[in-house]
């Protein structure tokens, strides 16, 4: 018995099927074949905490469209799977379970605590890989990579050997992003800006020897604590005189100098700026050109330190609040200003970050960067859409050594050891046996682990077996694209571009496809503060991975955010039951279709121009595609399965199909038969289930085991020349705009579907009479035609015919034909009567002077805009009549 489709299309059915199908036959294994042009995409990898977001379905279904498209056209693709540790996200996950055992990480030990994340991995880490699944991602699985899996951090531990011998590793004292609750240091990419309402506190610092003072202006006051000079801008006249003298730092009493530095903007605040190279980048750096000391005055916990005098053990804030209070007291607080401004919070805990200055390990920048500036530049690394090389550029045009030391213990530890004698420090493999300094054997390792971006600045290459030379690493490096979102542009695409020129000498990738944000329906950032996420899962038990996949794609363009609507998934779902219910009617006609192959295909009009339309689709998709234009290619190829494939030629075929006598059936089977297999091979890749599912179907009732066919491996549609039927299109097309024609002016007339009438082409051309003519059949099912007349005049045209124009001919339809004449009076008289109450009343209340005098100016205008709407209907009800009797 031959397979057929089910009546009703369920992804619920089919998608777990297919998709243990797909891994079963290894469709998605890439191995090392010299004879195919290999094809790479390195997956971003998840964190091992993560949980499927719609940031993780929009970046992965791109990922995937890209990977099947590039399969299907022959290339040897490979998607590289993994997932990320993702050190402070993991181990805050694993300090929440503890407490809730009652356990804390210290009583566990390093060892313990360690043991204890290894388990979390196992248990949670796969989750998002199965959810992944879910979306129909086609990676290969059997190369799924982890940051700490034992190739990974023998590539971590390399890289950092190496940097450290070319002295481009140092650890030294900088300003860091410091999480007081956590107690780390945190990269940029762990700190979300957010406004909240804060103050400008303007604080009097006296002048030293004299009884005048300087207004300086912070947010911060109880960093004036760490206070080490106050800046003015060396042209400012206001202040000129008072460089190189002192100011006396209120509560310690110190005399800190006032420095002259281009830094300071004279037209922001007072033009005086409090300099604390401890507390703030800016100011670290202005701290370094004038050779200032640097006072670190918190304590991990952000409490004040003992440089804070009596506010010695407060909290920041409770120190804040009593140093106002004092400042105010002493007559050194001149005012107060509302003032909104952007809070560096860490995004796993909530917590205010501190700008601190602490001993960290730190990369040198200055030279590793340059490479990745240059082949940006050079056009060697394309950034799609073009414009985020400004952002690119920004961030290597102010580059800061980068530290890369985390307080964390679950990480790749960082492999430095320090005699414990002598305090000797050495980089090494393993703990030495000797110190080199001074001969003792009692090391201790350094504490600190690796920022997690160390490892994943490696991704693109410590996949593939690097630093050992493999086969794969030669030849599916460098990948082709990089698909990401633009939030992480800075964190992990330039770490992972000059990694790749440092140690392989290559570049990681070609292109960097850039995405957007998805929003919700109000055009907000999805965050569970808001609680406005949606969950893709969700979206899939009810509507389908199809579904989910189509609505991130369409109208998605490069670099762009898009909004997320219930109602965008729904009409996805309404175009795969109708791509579903098209298979279903043309491959119930296939079995109808005994003689096909046996006899000669004779195409017909419409048949060449359907496949010509497909044609340029095909052409068209393909170019789309290869310039990552994916919203545009699903676009395209929607309008032609919904409008021109199902709408129009499925109907323009139908009284050829139910014909037992047409010659041409054969050609419209074949045909459909063609066109349906294009339209899913170039829908596959944004629709991978349901097209599978169609296109097995077919192949199986064509006698072929479906198990050994996929579409996934089928090839992709190639442009041919001889299928550009020119003058078919334009013939059809012609046809098209007579039917909308037709329709639109029996619309207009409330002529309903079944009622049938004449129509009559008159036209003096030989060829627009000779296209009618080859199209009657369909042309008069699609037109509601009792009959279809072509002639060169209107002898024999009623006078009361109703029209419609095309190009070279004028079509006439019997308005008696359409209308029955009684009924139409009938009911126009009773919509006359309607429409003289409707005026009476309008009129009526807009010559009421006591209405136009006390109702509002909106009712007023809404009462006038009434009466030329009647007044407008009624002269429409009119004519009409005349015309009738």
């Amino acid at each position: 018995m031959k397979k057929e489709l089910e009546k009703t299309y369920n992804p619920a059915d089919i998608e777990d099927r297919l998709y243990s199908k797909w891994i079963n036959k290894k469709y998605f294994k890439a191995e090392v074949d010299r004879s195919k042009k290999p094809f790479t995409i390195v997956m971003p990898p998840p964190n091992i905490t993560g949980q499927l977001h719609m940031g993780h379905a929009l970046d992965n279904t791109m990922q995937d469209i890209l990977t099947r498209f590039k399969r299907m056209q022959g290339f040897n693709a490979l998607w590289q799977p993994g997932t990320d540790h993702a050190s402070i996200a993991t181990e805050v996950k694993i300090i929440e379970q503890l407490k809730k055992e009652g356990i804390d990480k210290k009583d566990l030990g390093r060892d313990g605590f360690l043991e204890r994340a290894w388990q979390w991995k196992e248990e949670y880490g796969g989750r998002i890989i199965s959810q992944l699944k879910k979306m129909g991602s086609s990676c290969d699985w059997d190369r799924e990579r982890f940051t700490m899996d034992e190739g990974c951090s023998e590539a971590v531990e390399e890289v950092f050997l190496r940097l450290y011998e070319k002295g481009l590793i140092y650890k030294g004292s900088r300003i860091i992003n410091w999480c007081p609750v956590c107690k780390t240091s945190i990269s940029d990419a762990e700190v979300e800006h957010e406004e909240q309402a804060g103050h400008f506190w303007h604080i009097l610092y006296p002048i030293a020897g004299t009884e005048d003072f300087l207004e300086v202006a912070t947010t911060r006051p109880e960093t004036m604590l760490g206070d080490v000079a106050v800046a003015v801008h060396p042209d400012d006249e206001r202040y000129k005189a008072l460089i190189g003298k002192n100011v006396i730092l209120p509560f310690l009493n110190k005399e800190i100098p006032i420095i002259a530095d281009t830094y300071v903007d004279k037209e922001f605040g007072t033009g005086v700026v409090k300099i604390t190279p401890a507390h703030d980048p800016n100011d670290f750096e202005v701290g370094k050109r004038h050779g200032l000391e640097q006072i670190n005055i918190m304590n991990d916990d952000a409490t004040i330190n003992e440089k804070g005098g009596k506010f010695a053990g407060m909290d920041r804030y409770a120190a804040r609040k009593l140093m106002v209070k004092e400042l105010e007291e002493m007559g050194l607080l001149k005012k107060v200003e509302d003032h909104t401004h952007n809070v560096g919070i860490h995004d796993r805990c909530n917590t205010t970050v501190e700008p601190l200055i602490k001993q960290q390990w730190f990369v040198k920048m200055d030279e590793l960067i340059k490479p990745a500036v240059e082949a940006v530049k050079s056009g060697e690394i394309a950034f799609v859409p073009e414009r985020f090389d400004k952002i690119y550029f920004n961030w290597t045009d102010n580059i800061r050594d980068w530290c890369i030391s985390r307080q964390l213990w679950w990480g790749h530890r960082i492999p430095a050891y320090y005699c414990k004698e002598c305090g000797e420090v050495i980089v090494a493999r393993e703990m030495p046996d000797v110190c080199p300094k001074c001969g003792h054997t009692h090391f201790r390792q350094d504490e600190d682990t690796l920022d997690t971006w160390f490892s994943s600045a490696l991704w693109p290459f410590s996949t593939l077996g690097w630093p050992k030379k493999t086969e794969d690493l030669d030849y599916f490096y460098p990948t082709n694209v990089l698909v990401t979102g633009y939030d992480i542009i800075f964190f992990w695409v330039i770490r992972m571009v000059f990694s790749g020129y440092e140690y392989t000498g290559k570049a990681p990738f070609q292109k960097v496809l850039i995405h957007g944000l998805v929003r919700d329906s109000l055009g907000r950032k999805m965050s569970k503060s808001l609680g406005n996420g949606i969950d893709p899962l969700e979206i899939i038990d009810k509507y389908g991975a199809d579904a989910l996949r189509l609505t991130l794609i369409t109208g998605n363009a490069p670099g762009n955010d898009m909004r997320f609507y219930l109602e965008r998934v729904e009409a996805s779902r309404n175009f795969a039951n109708k791509v579903w219910n098209a298979s279903r009617f043309i491959m119930m006609n296939l079995e109808k279709a005994e003689s096909e192959g046996k006899e000669e295909i004779h195409l017909t009009q419409a048949d060449k121009w359907i496949l010509s339309k497909c044609n340029t689709l095909v052409k068209e998709v393909t170019e789309n595609m290869e310039n990552f234009e994916l919203g545009i290619a699903v676009q395209k190829i929607y309008d032609f399965i919904w409008e021109e494939f199902c709408d129009w030629y499925i109907e323009m075929v139908k009284p050829r199909l139910y014909s037992d006598t047409d010659e041409t059936k054969s050609a419209a089977i074949h045909t459909l038969k063609q066109v349906l297999i294009t339209s899913l091979k170039l829908l596959h890749p944004y629709m991978p289930f349901i097209t599978e599912e169609i296109y097995c179907t077919l192949k199986e009732a064509e006698g072929k085991d479906g198990e050994d066919v996929s579409i996934m491996i089928a090839d992709w549609p190639v442009f041919d020349e001889k299928l550009g039927f020119t003058q078919e299109e334009e013939a059809v097309e012609l046809i098209k705009a007579a039917v909308k024609g037709i329709r639109t002016v029996r619309t207009g007339m409330n002529v309903p579907p079944s009622k049938k009438a004449s129509v009559i082409i008159v036209t003096e051309s030989g060829r627009i009479a000779e296209i009618f003519e080859n199209s009657k059949a369909f042309f008069a099912t699609l037109a509601f035609a009792s009959e279809v007349k072509i002639q060169k005049d209107t002898d024999g045209i009623p006078s009361d015919a109703v029209t419609a124009l095309i190009p070279e001919a004028v079509i006439y339809m019997p308005f008696a034909e359409l209308v029955d004449i009684e009924k139409e009076i009938e009911r126009l008289t009773q919509e006359r009567e309607r429409l003289k109450g409707e005026l009476n009343r309008v009129t009526g209340m807009l010559s009421n002077e006591k209405f136009v005098s006390k109702a509002p100016e909106a009712k007023i205008l809404e009462e006038k805009e009434k009466l030329a709407k009647y007044t407008q209907l009624m002269e429409q009800v009119e004519e009409r009549l005349k015309t009738l009797k």
